[in-house]
């Protein structure tokens, strides 16, 4: 029987010795429900793998003690704080040496994983020998720190390019994307995949047999990592990292890149190296911006949580209108697990629907026999009989008032009691529709974006009847679909449309005025845009960005240039009718060259930027929002606001508020009143020094 480990006493881990000598150590954070790697779980750790590298057991297997999932990773809240005291050097050493005292230790070592397996995570795996891992859906392996603007600083960016070779570990790693056990066996990142119930068992099999890696894994690891490799290979992967995302904006990728080029020697001198590298850009303004996003995001996953918890749950949702977001909304929701009834005037617009979410279903369901009855959730329902068992109403229709009214005065008599009835309208006042409504405490809107399937973001649109548990309700519901809730109140174009509108119809004016469309996009995606202003016009439909711009350019008191102040002649209303700003092929926008001589405007980028900046302190100003982070987060999230600058009001903060008011008055002078300091700037919550910790 194995006693290395008499008389020490442990918060966070748990060591069982077995008759065969095998020690398995089970990890359980004290006082949390999911496991993260804290410091004072590190110091535990280490002072474990320390005895027991005097006095080894026969092998080693690491699991989680937890009924939800292996480890998450860091404590990313701490890792903040340590940002904050200029301390993190020292947690990425600890971390660093924990995890390589394991890889030393003299007897052989096992990961049973189970469920998520991230961050540091899948680093303490790495540090061991061999990995079992478990074949439930839930279980997904990655290294996500590319996203918090770092990368890999507990050994993952060396050890892992060591184990499946540079290719698979790179694509991993500047991705940040999680592979499913089968995927992570398929490049040899795990040794074996298992039936939950036996990940345990296997494991401490193969810690006492041990397995030989097959030939192919260990050549393409050695040789894709050795030096004249590395040299020819790491241009490839930054040109590829080039494409996706520019090197002032997120410097992690190119620097993980780098330093695993120019890195030599032993396993210290290479965590060195990633040490040194990570270090310095947890500091940038982008990794704390990221971070900041990070929590923005937990944020909105939380107003769904517990509070939300006693009420009745959604399960049966009717959609009315099956266009292109009514459709896609319903075929979400079907996909996600709940049961949906498609209605419209004409059976030929929800078979249109169908057909797209069949295209949905190929494209998220891998298994194919699971697909038929992903389908079976989503029917069809010209009737509407669906009305009278749903828990949920998501009315999807034409973007006028007096339609929408019509609607609801003939489906709310045949609602339960305790169904909730939703508007998908992206611009109508809540206040013009909720004087009709019979149970306003049970009306709310509920606006999607588009492409529904990969926008994560619902505006849930309050109005001064609706209720708490309303509210909440719908907040649960986008947590289900996995879509993040922000609150906003139902003024004209709420949050992100009343914040996108003066950014797009500045585009749109200097258009007019002869600016190429290119240059016009150039500018914003170099500002940190997604896609720029001409082609999301298009993108939208001229049609759509026309119908807003008449409900909120008299509330914003701005002018709408031509091209956008009336609906677009039949078959030009952008890419969906291949013709618009640009012609459209295959999907995507064919830019007319720009004359090499060509010299772009030197405000461009700020006479795209500013309106939208302007904007987001006025919607602050009314209460759009109930406060900066909440409208930081919900222009992120709807519109793909460069997230590495941390939102509107964030880039304000950063930038300063006099710099940026100066910039808009420069503005101002030069182009007109439209630029004009919105109400708002004076307000606290605007000054960096007094943003919440």
């Amino acid at each position: 029987m194995f006693a290395g480990l008499d008389g020490l006493r442990f918060s966070h881990w748990q060591a069982e010795p077995r008759e065969d000598g095998v020690l398995v150590l089970s990890f359980d954070r004290a006082g949390e429900s999911v496991n993260t790697f804290a410091q004072d779980v590190l110091i535990e750790l280490d002072a474990l793998l320390e005895r027991l590298a005097l006095d080894p057991p026969a092998a080693l297997v690491i699991r989680s003690a937890k009924e939800k999932g292996f480890i998450a990773g860091a404590d990313i809240r701490e890792f903040q704080a340590f940002d904050a005291k200029g301390t993190i050097g020292d947690s990425i050493r600890r971390g660093q040496m924990a995890f390589q005292r394991l890889a030393e230790l003299p007897c052989p070592t096992v990961a049973a994983i189970h469920g998520f397996c991230m961050g540091g995570g899948t680093e303490i795996a790495l540090a061991c020998d061999y990995r079992v891992a478990s074949s439930d859906p839930s279980t997904k392996i990655g290294l996500p720190e590319v996203k918090l603007g770092i990368y890999p600083g507990w050994g993952g960016s060396v050890r892992l390019p060591r184990l499946v070779g540079a290719p698979a570990a790179f694509d991993m790693m500047l991705t940040g994307r999680a592979l499913s056990a089968k995927a992570a066996r398929g490049i040899g990142l795990v040794d074996k995949v298992v039936e939950p119930a036996l990940v345990l068992d296997t494991a401490i099999a193969l810690a006492r047999r041990g397995t030989t890696r097959p030939f192919k894994q260990r050549a393409l690891a050695w040789a894709t990592n050795s030096w004249p490799v590395r040299q020819a290979l790491a241009p490839v992967l930054l040109k590829q990292v080039a494409r996706k995302a520019k090197k002032a904006h997120y410097p992690a990728p190119y620097a993980m890149v780098e330093t695993w080029k120019r890195a030599s020697g032993d396993t210290r001198a290479l965590l060195a190296a990633e040490r040194k590298s990570v270090v310095k850009l947890a500091g940038t303004p982008t990794a704390r911006n990221l971070t900041r996003v990070y929590f923005l995001m937990e944020r909105l996953k939380g107003l769904g949580g517990k509070s939300a918890a006693q009420l009745a749950p959604i399960q049966r949702v009717h959609v009315v209108g099956a266009g292109v977001m009514g459709g896609d909304i319903a075929a979400w929701a079907a996909y996600k697990g709940l049961d949906v009834t498609l209605q419209d005037r004409e059976q030929t617009f929800i078979d249109k629907a169908q057909a797209r979410a069949a295209t949905l279903f190929e494209k998220k369901v891998k298994d194919e026999a699971k697909r038929p009855a992903v389908a079976a959730r989503l029917r069809s329902d010209l009737a509407g009989d669906g009305v009278a068992d749903a828990d949920l109403v998501i009315e999807a229709i034409v973007e006028r008032a007096d339609a929408k009214r019509e609607l609801y005065a003939t489906i709310e008599p045949r609602l339960k009691p305790d169904a909730l009835l939703t508007t998908n309208t992206s611009s109508i006042p809540l206040d013009e529709l909720r004087a009709h409504v019979q149970r306003p405490a049970q009306f709310a809107g509920l606006h999607y974006f588009n492409p529904v399937a990969s926008m994560p973001l619902v505006e849930i649109v309050h109005h001064d009847g609706v209720s708490d548990d309303t509210a909440r309700r719908l907040a649960a519901f986008c947590k289900a679909i996995d879509k993040l809730p922000v609150p906003v109140a139902g003024t004209p174009g709420f949050l992100v449309n009343r914040l996108l509108f003066p950014y797009m119809l500045e585009a749109a004016t200097a258009y007019a005025e002869g600016i190429p469309g290119a240059v016009i996009d150039r500018a914003a995606v170099n500002f940190g845009m997604p896609m720029g202003p001409i082609e999301l016009i298009d993108t939208v439909g001229l049609d759509i960005a026309s119908g807003v711009g008449q409900e909120l350019a008299p509330f914003l008191g701005l002018q709408i240039p031509a091209s956008l102040a009336k609906p677009p002649e039949a078959g030009k209303r952008g890419k969906k009718d291949g013709q618009g700003l640009y012609t459209w092929q295959d999907g995507k926008a064919v830019k007319p060259e720009v004359p090499k001589d060509y010299r772009t405007p030197d405000d461009l980028e700020d006479r795209l930027v500013l309106p939208l900046l302007n904007e987001a302190v006025a919607a602050l100003h009314d209460g759009v929002v109930a406060d900066a982070d909440l409208l930081d987060a919900g222009v992120i999230f709807g519109t793909g606001f460069a997230p590495f600058r941390g939102g509107p009001i964030q880039y304000i903060r950063d930038t300063g508020v006099d710099v940026v008011l100066e910039r808009l008055r420069a503005l101002q002078t030069r182009h007109g009143d439209r630029f004009a300091p919105r109400p708002g700037w004076d307000a606290p919550a605007l000054r960096a020094d007094t943003q919440p910790a």
